[in-house]
């Protein structure tokens, strides 16, 4: 498993667990929920934020916050 801010735009994977226990809430409230699948739509230049397609819809995610979001990527 991996998290979220090591993936490279075009990259799919499936959200498996959360870091951080208060921040999670936050994220399946946004429809990050376990078992979903995503994929990171890009990258700002500087590396923050993180555009990702969740749930059938964008989401921007600072990389603090998508470094608690651990993944298992899709080949």
């Amino acid at each position: 498993m991996t998290t979220l801010n090591e993936l490279k735009p075009g990259e799919k994977a499936i959200i498996r667990s959360f870091s951080n226990e208060a921040l999670s809430s936050k994220l399946i409230d946004m429809g990050c929920l376990p078992g979903e699948l995503i994929t990171i739509s890009r990258l700002a230049p500087l590396g923050c934020p993180y555009m990702i397609h969740v749930s059938g819809y964008e989401l921007s995610l600072r990389k603090a916050e998508a470094m608690t979001v651990m993944v298992e990527t899709l080949s």
